[in-house]
């Protein structure tokens, strides 16, 4: 399909805007895909050209934060790995099973994972006491959540972020650092498979994913400078959005056509 200058301009602000959300607290699709299929993409193109502008994003705030040493990619190692492995598992078995049932108890729960963030004390700054050992979140937590994404997806970022915080003991800007690779990992994953399905509109990939790269280094930026005084009442937003538009979608309700 063929998309003027204007569109293109508009994606590229558009990628600017949710990369600079995306990395701080998640949920950029919520922007790109309503806009991907506004400008005229199938729902298959827009969800497949949304993963490949997602991971331009997600790069982009990986990079920040790894240059700003708020991760160690060799201790992550692990994780990377597991996250991938179950990423990958996800995106195959979608392919043969219903997803209907996440699609219905996912807005509950997110509203819930909202209330959390908004109230929970254990909210900060500060490392806390880890709950888990790390084989163990790598082995079943980053795993099971690259998997989820795969398989379903939204609110990966999130999930990430709340088992950093809850069982790792991180402090909130340290847990959306570790989120971003983790999360960076899972795109690329599910990315491998849109590749070689054809569906990818690659120029309003491109357009997104330049909004994107910027984006995601200044949201970043805002994760590091700011702390959870920014971070907090995004996710908390973000989340509460999310839970909204996928009980409106599981509904049947379109807002825009």
């Amino acid at each position: 399909m063929e998309l003027d200058l204007v569109w293109i301009i508009t994606l590229l602000l558009t990628g600017l805007g949710a990369g600079t959300i995306d990395a701080i607290a998640g949920g950029g699709g919520l922007i790109t895909l309503p806009v991907l299929l506004a400008s005229g993409l199938s729902p298959i193109q827009a969800l497949a050209t949304n993963k490949l502008q997602g991971s331009f994003g997600t790069f982009a705030a990986t990079l920040y934060f790894v240059r700003k040493r708020q991760v160690d990619l060799r201790a992550m190692r692990g994780m990377i790995l597991s996250t991938f492995i179950g990423s990958a598992a996800g995106t195959l078995l979608v392919q043969h099973i219903d997803n209907s049932i996440l699609a219905a108890i996912m807005p509950a729960l997110l509203i819930l994972i909202a209330i959390y963030f908004a109230f929970s004390p254990r909210i900060g700054d500060l490392d806390r006491e880890r709950r888990i050992s790390t084989a163990l979140f790598t082995g079943a937590i980053a795993s099971g959540i690259g998997f989820y994404d795969g398989f379903f997806g939204p609110g990966t970022g999130t999930f990430f972020t709340l088992a950093f915080v809850t069982l790792a003991g991180f402090g909130l800007a340290r847990a959306t650092a570790h989120t971003k690779v983790l999360n960076f990992t899972s795109n690329i994953a599910s990315l491998l498979f849109f590749l070689f399905s054809g569906h990818i509109v690659w120029l309003a990939g491109l357009a997104l994913a330049v909004g994107q790269l910027i984006g995601g280094q200044l949201g970043a930026r805002l994760v590091v400078t700011r702390g959870t005084r920014l971070v907090r009442p995004l996710i908390v937003t973000v989340t509460l959005l999310m839970s909204a538009k996928l009980l409106l979608d599981h509904l049947g309700i379109t807002l825009i056509d």
